[in-house]
């Protein structure tokens, strides 16, 4: 596939997690998805593994993190790989404390099917907002 069709699977994918449509979500995923939210003493880090794994982590989400942003500002695609840039902000349910935070996506598309999400986060900040 080219850098531009990979990029636009990641952006539908985005758009699909925006609309919790999990039909449409599950068809850009690979069977083998590995999610990889770095960090501890929070509820969504950890590595998340098929498609159990990835509905696991986003009914995690759902339930325990708010968030009120979410921009994209970059997406840098080269061969298989895209990097997307981008803030979020909200808080943590539980706790009520907000958060903010500058990221980085790292997620490897093969086939039309996103196989690999590494998310480069502001760890500490999420953290505190969940104690």
């Amino acid at each position: 596939m080219s850098i531009e069709q990979n990029v636009q699977i990641v952006k539908d994918f985005f758009a699909a997690i925006g609309s919790s449509d999990r039909q449409d979500l599950l068809a850009l995923v690979a069977d083998d998805i590995e999610w990889i939210i770095p960090g501890k003493d929070w509820p969504l880090a950890g590595t998340h593994h098929g498609h159990a794994g990835l509905a696991k982590l986003l009914q995690t989400a759902s339930e325990k993190v708010e968030t009120s942003v979410m921009e994209f500002y970059e997406y840098v695609a080269q061969g298989d790989r895209v990097l997307v840039v981008g803030f979020s902000s909200g808080k943590i349910k539980a706790t009520n404390k907000t958060w903010k935070d500058d990221w980085i996506f790292a997620i490897t598309v093969r086939d039309g099917k996103l196989t690999n999400i590494r998310e480069y986060v502001d760890t500490q900040a999420l953290a505190r907002a969940s104690e």
